[in-house]
């Protein structure tokens, strides 16, 4: 498998907040963040990216849905998060298809393990991410949708000792 290798800009970030229950209904917390977001309309110019990042927080042991903002998006009274962007690995497969998602996820985790150059850059807000990248008009036309997987990475520091 071959991966995508990204760069991620600094931004700010309306959060869902830390949803332990992975309550995704309209009374839930990521249904309502969800529904917050998904009204947004960005600018042409703000649409090219993805916008939208799901995680599991391991430090708090929940889901956690960012909106990345632009100067003139609303965060629609959620908090406001800065991440401070970084590199990625990527891979895309059908939402829901777990089982693919475990063999890419394993073999990018390979891959990363046995390189010279990139290493894992799991820490607080720096997980791994998800965002569905397949427009709404195709989902409902074709009934399903692809996801694309961000895992951060970092470049080794090599010691010329």
């Amino acid at each position: 498998m071959e991966f995508r290798i990204i760069l991620l800009p600094p931004f700010k970030a309306a959060s869902s907040g830390v949803d332990k229950e992975f309550n995704f209904s309209s009374n839930g917390i990521l249904g309502k963040f969800d529904k917050y977001f998904s009204a947004i309309k960005p600018s042409e110019r703000d649409s090219f990216m993805a916008r939208d990042f799901l995680f599991f927080d391991e430090e708090k042991q929940g889901m956690v849905w960012w909106w990345a903002l632009s100067e003139d998006m609303d965060n629609g009274g959620n908090e406001v998060v800065d991440f401070e962007g970084g590199y990625y690995i990527t891979y895309v497969y059908k939402d829901g298809d777990e089982e693919t998602n475990g063999k890419l996820y394993s073999q990018a985790l390979e891959y990363i393990n046995n390189s010279d150059i990139f290493e894992l850059d799991i820490r607080q807000n720096h997980y791994a991410m998800g965002h569905i990248i397949t427009p709404s008009e195709i989902i409902k036309v074709q009934g399903w949708a692809q996801m694309e997987t961000f895992i951060p990475i970092r470049l080794k520091v090599v010691s010329n000792l």
